[in-house]
Order: C-alpha cells, then sequence, then structure tokens
C-alpha cells in the first residue's frame, strides 16, 4: 500500500499535511500514530528535532478515533471515554487551542438493580442514593473518598516522573537513580502513616477486599470494584484489583478530580487536536504505512523498514506499540540480550475485552426507571454488573467456557451529551464488555463466535431495558481479535500489557528499561507499555519525550 499523508479530514472535513525535508535523515522515527504518539511526537518537535510519525491505518489515532459504522452515526470506535487525560499535556499542547472541548456527565454512573432498584452515583447525591441502601456505608463514603483521594493526589505527581530504572551502568547514573528513588520515597512518605497502608493495600490486596473493608452494601461496592476489572482479565477479588481501581481514580476534567467526560466529537476529537500541534510543531506525519522492522546497525539503531521494502534512515526509533509486538515481531531476536527476550515472552496481555458501537432509534428505557426521554442518567456510565459476585462470575464463567453468560456490560450513551454523533432523534451507545477470554478454550475462534456474543450482550442489556433490543439499528463488533487486527492490541489487550504488580512502575515493561529506553542503543518505548500504563492520558508519551530530549542535548543516544 502506497504511503498517503497525514489525513485527519476524515473526521474534520479538513486535510492538512506537514513534514520538512531538510535531508533524507530524520532525528525521530516514531512508530504508531496513536495518543502517545503524536504526544511525543509535539513534545521533540518543539525541542527542534526532526520527527517522523509513521501510522498504519489510513487515519491518526490509534485506539482513540471516531469513525462512521452506519450511515449517518459516529462514535468513539475503541477507548469511549475520557478522564485520564493529563492536564500539563492539554496545556503543553494547546489542545483547546486546536478545537478540543470536554464536558461532564450528568451523573458519574448509573447502576440498575435486578429489583427495579437503582442507584446513581455523583452530581452531588451519591451519599444521599447511597442512604437507600446503608445508612453506615453512606456515612463511611466522605472518609473513604479523603483517603483514596489523597493516595491520588500522590500518583498524579508520580505519573509524571521517570521511575527509578535498573541500571548496570556507569556508577555515576547509578547514583541518579538511586537519588530519584529517594526523592520518590520522599513523596510517598509525606502521606502520613495511614495513607501508606492505604497504598500498599490498594497496591496488594483486591478491590473486593479493599472495598469490603469499608462497605456492606452491594451497589456501592459493585459502582466502585467496577473500575477495579476494567480492562483488567481478573475476579475483583483477584490481588491486585485494587491498584487497577486507583488507576482510574487520578484522573480530572476540566479541573475537576476524578471526574468522567467526553470529549465532543467522541476519542478522535483528542486524536485530531494533537495531531494539529504536530503540524504546527513541524511534525511529518504518514498514514497507511506499516512499519515492519527496526534495524539495528553496528549494535544501534539505525532507522525502520516498511512493508513495501522502503527503509527510513533516524538516528532514533520510538515504538508507540504494545512491548510484544515491538520486540517479538520487529527486531532481530539475535541482537536482544537473551533473558530480556524470555522476559518479554512472559509479558502478560489479554484484557477480555469486547467491543459493541450500535446505532439506536430511541433511548433505554430501563425498568428501575422508565422513559426514552432524555434523562440524567442516560449521560452516565450505565453499569450493568450489580455485584462484585456477579463480576467474579463473569470471570470464572470465561475461564471456563470462554465468555461470561452474565457479561459485565458497560455502556456510555455518547450522544447524550454530543448531537454531532447522530441524527437527530437517534443515539449511539458504547457497549464495553466482560468476559470474554482472548483465546476460546473449545479452539474455536472469535470469528465464528463473535455474532452469538453480540447476541448475548444486546439482550443483556435488554434484561435491564427491555425496549433496547429493538431499538437497535445496527452494530459494530469488535472481540479481542477484532481488537488486535485493528488497533495492534494484543490479545485485545486496552493497556498494552496487565497492570498487575510485576508490569508497574519500574518493572514496566521489564525491570532495567522504566526509563523509556529499549536495551538496544536509540531505541525508545512511548506507550501504554511503559509507566504509567494504560488508559488515554498522553502521560507516557510525555515522560518518553523528555528522556529522548535528554539523550539528544548530551548526544548519549
Amino acid at each position: 500500500m502506497m504511503a498517503t499523508s497525514l489525513r485527519i479530514g476524515v473526521q474534520s472535513g479538513i486535510a492538512l499535511t506537514a513534514g520538512r525535508k531538510r535531508n533524507n535523515l530524520y532525528d525521530i522515527v516514531i512508530i504508531g500514530g496513536g495518543h502517545n504518539g503524536l504526544t511525543c511526537a509535539a513534545y521533540l518537535a518543539a525541542a527542534g528535532l526532526k520527527v517522523l510519525v509513521l501510522e498504519r491505518r489510513s487515519i491518526v489515532g490509534g485506539a482513540a478515533v471516531t469513525e462512521e459504522f452506519h450511515p449517518g452515526f459516529r462514535n468513539s470506535i475503541a477507548s469511549y471515554t475520557v478522564s485520564l487525560l493529563n492536564p500539563k499535556v492539554i496545556r503543553d499542547l494547546n489542545l483547546h487551542e486546536h478545537g478540543l472541548r470536554i464536558v461532564e456527565r450528568k451523573l458519574a454512573n448509573f447502576l440498575p438493580l435486578d429489583d427495579h432498584r437503582y442507584f446513581k452515583v455523583g452530581g452531588g447525591r451519591t451519599q444521599q442514593e447511597l442512604s437507600k441502601f446503608s445508612v453506615p456505608d453512606s456515612e463511611r463514603l466522605e472518609a473513604y473518598n479523603t483517603r483514596l483521594e489523597q493516595v491520588a493526589d500522590v500518583l498524579r505527581k508520580l505519573v509524571l516522573q521517570t521511575p527509578p530504572n535498573r541500571v548496570q551502568a556507569h556508577p555515576l547514573e547509578a547514583i541518579r537513580q538511586l537519588i530519584r528513588a529517594g526523592l520518590t520515597a520522599r513523596q510517598i512518605a509525606k502521606l502520613g502513616l495511614v495513607s501508606e497502608r492505604d497504598l500498599l493495600a490498594l497496591f496488594t490486596s483486591s478491590a473486593g477486599q479493599y472495598l469490603e473493608s469499608w462497605f456492606e452494601s452491594d451497589p456501592i461496592k459493585a459502582v466502585l470494584g467496577f473500575d477495579g476489572i476494567v480492562g483488567n482479565y481478573a475476579s475483583p477479588f483477584s490481588p491486585g484489583t485494587a491498584y487497577v481501581l486507583l488507576h482510574h481514580c487520578f484522573g480530572e476534567i476540566n479541573g475537576k478530580k476524578g471526574v468522567w467526560g467526553h470529549a465532543i466529537g467522541g476519542m478522535g476529537a483528542i486524536t485530531q487536536a494533537m495531531a494539529r500541534a504536530c503540524i504546527q510543531r513541524g511534525v511529518e506525519i504518514r498514514t497507511d504505512v506499516t512499519v515492519t522492522e527496526v534495524v539495528i546497525t553496528r549494535g544501534r539503531v539505525s532507522g525502520i523498514v516498511t512493508d513495501d521494502g522502503t527503509k527510513i534512515a533516524a538516528n532514533a526509533v520510538v515504538a508507540n506499540v504494545n512491548p510484544k509486538l515491538l520486540y517479538e515481531k520487529m527486531i532481530d531476536p539475535l541482537v536482544l540480550p537473551a533473558d530480556f527476550r524470555a522476559r518479554m515472552a512472559q509479558y502478560r496481555c489479554g484484557s477480555a475485552t469486547f467491543r459493541m458501537n450500535v446505532a439506536l432509534s430511541e433511548l433505554p428505557s430501563f425498568l428501575c426507571l422508565p422513559g426514552t426521554e432524555l434523562d440524567e442518567h442516560h449521560t452516565a456510565g450505565i453499569i450493568m454488573a450489580p455485584s462484585l459476585r456477579y463480576m467474579e462470575d463473569a470471570y470464572f464463567d470465561a475461564r471456563r467456557l470462554g465468555w461470561a453468560r452474565k457479561p459485565i456490560v458497560e455502556m456510555v450513551i455518547s450522544s447524550t451529551l454530543d448531537d454531532t454523533l447522530a441524527p437527530k432523534g437517534c443515539h449511539v451507545a458504547s457497549l464495553f464488555c466482560q468476559h470474554m477470554a482472548p483465546e476460546l478454550p473449545d479452539g474455536t475462534s472469535w470469528d465464528e463466535r463473535r455474532e452469538e456474543v453480540a447476541d448475548l450482550i444486546i439482550d443483556t442489556v435488554t434484561g435491564f431495558a427491555p425496549n433496547f433490543k429493538a431499538s437497535v439499528l445496527a452494530r459494530q463488533i469488535m472481540s479481542p481479535v477484532d481488537l488486535e487486527r485493528t488497533f495492534g492490541l494484543i490479545a485485545g489487550d486496552i493497556f498494552h500489557g496487565a497492570l498487575d504488580l510485576g508490569q508497574l512502575y519500574s518493572a514496566r515493561p521489564v525491570l532495567g528499561h522504566a526509563n523509556y529506553r529499549g536495551p538496544i542503543p536509540g531505541l525508545y518505548m512511548c506507550g501504554s507499555g511503559t509507566h504509567p500504563g494504560g488508559g488515554v492520558t498522553g502521560v507516557p508519551g510525555h515522560n518518553a519525550a523528555r528522556e529522548i530530549i535528554r539523550d539528544f542535548r548530551r548526544r548519549s543516544f
């Protein structure tokens, strides 16, 4: 396939191209035009480096894109809601000036229950709503939020810092890493003993265990516990899920901490704004280009090769792809250290995620709260998983059968906040569904089963909202295999690798390479497989750019 210049007009109606051709050698080639690749590129170009971004698909954005999936209906195709996008990245790239506008949900979450009751979260009414189920829980909620927020505030600072890295290098570099570790320890120490204990519990225990130490009623544990298994192939009682819960808490929208919202125009509006920032700074972006090989010459990176045999020379290569894809598919294994190869072979991926986008003729009318007229609960993240036990059953079903007999579904009806996405009177909804095993245990393929499971998901939502199935005009199905094929999400992993203790912070993706540098000189990583992990944050791209600029200034790349 012939390479094309940047085409962001798929969503905006505007065609933009850029590129500086001072010579045939680029300072940096970035593999993958997802949000972290674009973030990294914008920072590098602002520092005066000559940057080329190569994107396999015909549109930039990676998994953060908005596309038409049925005539007149557009939606965020993979990632579907915004909170974790870092405020510093928004400011530094001037994303609002490049067209980004983010609005808040009127309610954070809505939990319909089997007994025709419901639980509304957010909008200043969570405590009052919770008292319907447990007065003691409503009285504990403020203390829970305060203590969780204290830990989240520390993480907000740590996510923008390069983790201390295990090195076998010059003694001065080892000293630098010791200082970095000491500064991290000082930040944690400022929490005080109670919050340090909370931090330890959140990093090591399960979401279920942590929440049961605070609350007695199922609805609050379900709403909070859902964050512990989002994109995480685990029971809510699996150790480590408490950290995933915390990971989803350190975002903010328009200066409001912990709030979730919607980018007008869908998630693609974020990456379109990033692409415009790159263009303005002189980044060259090419779409429809698949990188097949990172070239190593005399022990260091010298460029890349594309699928049509084109060779592009560069002083450094930055990979915005899953680490397994980089090290197992794009690099000659013989140039990698043997232990590193073995560790990457064991790198764990698999979100058990099944994504659907549906075009709707009307809004869902819930058994617990009937009505198809737009109401605040329609703008929320609608969680169809009424208890932690329900979520645990879904996990064990997926382990045994390949998918949950009663799936966990979060529905976000983005058109309730953004009327640009659907024809008047109609709506679009994202269905984020779990648990679905990346590989089916009976040996069949997802291509054979995807329609069957999609039907099950539609029926599951219809069990809570009886008019839902009849209102579906069209659906787009993305099984774990489809997510891998389309977006390079290995095993459908939305985080580019599990967020467990063995793959976090200084161990992400592998101990000794937490500083965004690969094991070969001139090779860097800037994707979600690096610290701080997944979600549409822009932080890995931000942090990687800082390290790359430092190396170029020192000429130590």
